[in-house]
């Protein structure tokens, strides 16, 4: 296949799973030409991930998809708990209520129903398109864009794009196309994984726990709305292919009361627990997502949710460099930004895995007598893990240009009243970059140039009162956005659609130089920032 092509998409996406289809429907939504090729012809109709927190709720929501989502979900009424072989609490998390992204703490679901309320959100969107059993399997790189040898055994197309993401999986075709290394942490468990549907309605309490004990660690947590999954570890004398039985998994339930009167058991399988990430996730127009970029135990729930945050860190970067409102050189932050921060992710799933993964009894009772002796308050329990925040990228910048401190940090996300509805912030904004400030006066001080600039990135003014009859005006509630400005001394904060902070000031001048610190970033982003970061310091995970 040679010669022009009669159609260049701007985003080709390999890969039609969770973090494909977040892809797809925001990129749509921002009007992007998208294609999804997915090698395999039908959904995989049984459960995978099963886990997302509140700041993925969020994500949800700026996909436009958020109340759909709550359908398919069950939030977490009470704590994670971990016990020992006699039942004594080592560890109890609060995951109760809701997060700071004015979502539930921890959400349980299907991966079946997840996909589904993405994929048809996704394919909705009209300038979205979807081929199902459609394998890539040769990429060439032509003037401008890319060009896919794609189809079946029986039909091959050639599909073009200006940006190719991978987000096929662990082992992505994209990655392999692209010249990157790979660094793997060495740590490999295997983990018998058993979904099930028990055929009565239980109140499970705790709704979710871990059974710490040396003889064989469980993980007992909800597989979604009507659904229950264990997972148990695999003991040395065990063989990968004995454990994947149906007759082990439940010789492996009776302990629990799961028999096969009483439950229908939906999936089994081992799966082989890593910690990894590429070095490098954009070369030129390739880059990688979820799987393809990442892989982590699942301790702290955050596989898929890292795959997730992916999305909404491309999405609208892409968006911005498409039409050229940014450079192409924006994409490079892409890595810096969400290489350090998944880093984070799988230091605490290590240093989560390194507490449960103990076969030893000595080190088991040691364990136990150091949890139980903090209280089982996480904070005194559980290992020390670095925060999780942004690498370098599109931050702010302090005067001498190094990065200012407390930004690349999720903001929080609050209800307020605008023009006599009251909802969360997004939902008002419609998302996309948000500018707060405290009462009107610092947006005031922006000059017709500053609110150009800000109304071609799609940035929001968002003016908060606490009363005001002005029409414009947000009003704040307590505890809100005001008091949260107040307590660290700034007048106005920019918000990224990723919910990140870009920055804040701490007056009206300061807003001025934070708009165009922003401007300058998406014109030139910083040089430091198209290279790969170096592998953070697991704290406390080495000693475990």
């Amino acid at each position: 296949m040679s010669g022009s092509p009669s159609k260049v998409h701007d985003v080709a996406i390999v890969g039609f799973g969770p973090v494909g289809q977040m892809l797809a429907l925001l990129l749509g939504r921002s009007g992007r030409d998208v294609v999804a090729l997915e090698r395999w012809p039908d959904p995989y109709p049984l459960p995978r991930a099963a886990h997302f927190d509140h700041e993925i709720g969020r994500i949800f929501q700026a996909g436009g998809i958020g109340e759909e989502m709550r359908a398919v979900t069950d939030p977490v009424p009470d704590h994670y708990e971990w016990r020992n072989a006699a039942g004594q609490p080592l560890v109890r998390i609060d995951w109760s209520g809701n997060g700071p992204s004015g979502w539930p703490t921890a959400n349980f679901f299907s991966q079946p129903e997840l996909e589904a309320v993405l994929a048809e959100a996704a394919e909705s969107q009209d300038t979205v398109t979807v081929r199902r059993g459609c394998e890539v399997t040769d990429l060439r790189h032509d003037d401008g864009y890319v060009r896919l040898t794609a189809g079946s055994a029986d039909r091959t197309e050639e599909v073009c794009a200006r940006y190719v993401i991978g987000a096929d999986g662990a082992n992505s075709f994209v990655r392999s196309a692209m010249n990157t290394t790979v660094t793997d942490l060495g740590f490999f468990y295997d983990w018998l994984i058993v979904d099930t549907v028990p055929h009565e309605l239980t109140e499970w309490s705790p709704m979710n726990w871990q059974l710490c004990d040396p003889e064989r660690p469980t993980t007992v947590v909800s597989g979604g709305p009507g659904r229950r999954r264990w997972e148990f570890m695999r003991l040395p004398h065990e063989s990968v292919e004995e454990l994947r039985t149906p007759e082990a998994a439940w010789k492996l339930l009776e302990p629990w009361g799961r028999t096969p009167e009483n439950t229908t058991l939906e999936r089994h399988t081992v799966y082989t627990f890593q910690a990894r990430w590429v070095d490098r996730w954009r070369e030129d127009r390739l880059l990688l997502a979820g799987d393809a970029a990442h892989q982590m135990p699942p301790f702290a729930g955050q596989g898929m949710c890292s795959g997730l945050r992916d999305a909404v860190n491309l999405a609208w970067k892409l968006d911005l460099v498409l039409d050229g409102r940014a450079v192409p050189g924006l994409l490079d932050t892409y890595t810096s930004e969400r290489s350090e921060h998944v880093q984070h992710a799988i230091g605490i799933s290590m240093a989560l895995g390194q507490v449960i993964c103990v076969l030893d009894q000595d080190t088991a009772a040691a364990r136990d007598a150091r949890m139980i002796a903090a209280g089982a308050d996480p904070r005194d329990a559980l290992p020390p893990t670095p925060p999780p925040v942004l690498g370098d990228g599109v931050l702010q910048r302090a005067p001498d240009g190094s990065r200012a401190p407390n930004v690349g940090h999720l903001t929080p996300q609050f209800e307020v009243t605008h023009q006599g509805r009251t909802a969360l912030l997004d939902d008002l904004t419609g998302g996309g970059f948000t500018v707060l400030s405290d009462g009107a006066g610092p947006l005031d001080a922006l000059d017709p140039d500053d609110r150009a600039f800000l109304a071609g990135i799609g940035a929001t003014p968002v003016p908060l009162h606490a009363d005001s009859a002005a029409p414009d005006a947000y009003l704040d509630g307590p505890d809100g956005y005001l008091s949260h400005l107040r307590e660290h001394g700034h007048v106005a904060a920019i918000v990224r659609p990723d919910f990140y902070l870009f920055g804040a000031a701490t007056d009206a001048p300061g807003l001025r130089d934070l708009v165009g610190q922003l401007r300058e970033q998406l014109r030139h982003p910083a040089a430091t920032a198209d290279r790969a970061p170096a592998p953070v310091p697991l704290a406390g995970a080495a000693e475990r």
